[in-house]
């Protein structure tokens, strides 16, 4: 139980807290999959699908109206250890690009997931079509990526060989994150450069 009370605390964090960017949903969700399947979490999967997404819609509802309280004083802000504005200029663009679709499309996008939700509450987003795209988004998502560790836990290699996917898992969901850092640092050299 305790396991599963964590996995559902931290996918709400992601979800609704702006300072949960960091956290790594998906590899949570594939790992809570593979631990039912291999009877870690002695809970059975539809009821660990059903309170992830839960956990995930309402965690959506709440980075909504954060967003639509104070997200223009939120988002004004300068840049802080943990609050970059580029995370916000990068998922304003990706709203504008992709609509209400994004709701959904940002799920299975690391950072945007956490921010598109504010965003949507400082846009002004129509609440019943943000709530409606936010609920086909939680259910792709977190039932989703949770049925398909569920599912591939289940086969013999993967049984057999828990620790060193868990540890491919971890690898896996940091190297955005990793990437990101390269790419502002490179992005911080060209412009000190070009300043010279």
């Amino acid at each position: 139980p305790c396991v599963l009370v964590g996995l559902s605390l931290t996918i709400f964090a992601e979800c609704a807290l702006l300072m949960g960017f960091f956290l790594p949903g998906d590899s949570l969700l594939f790992t809570a999959g593979l631990f039912v399947a291999n009877g870690i979490i002695g809970a059975p999967i539809w009821l660990v699908c059903l309170l992830l997404t839960v956990c995930a819609v309402v965690g959506n509802v709440v980075g909504y109206f954060i967003g639509f309280t104070v997200g223009p004083a939120l988002f004004n802000r300068p840049d802080s250890r943990l609050f970059k504005r580029e995370h916000v200029d990068k998922t304003h663009a990706f709203f504008e690009k992709y609509g209400p679709r994004a709701i959904v499309l940002g799920r299975f996008v690391p950072i945007v997931r956490t921010f598109i939700t504010a965003i949507a509450g400082v846009g002004r987003m129509e609440a019943r079509s943000y709530f409606t795209y936010s609920v086909i988004g939680g259910v792709a998502w977190a039932t989703g990526v949770t049925l398909l560790g569920f599912w591939l836990g289940r086969i013999t290699f993967v049984k057999e060989n828990v620790e060193t996917i868990l540890i491919g898992i971890v690898a896996l969901s940091v190297l955005p994150i990793v990437i990101e850092v390269v790419k502002a640092r490179r992005q911080n050299r060209r412009t000190a450069d070009t300043g010279r």
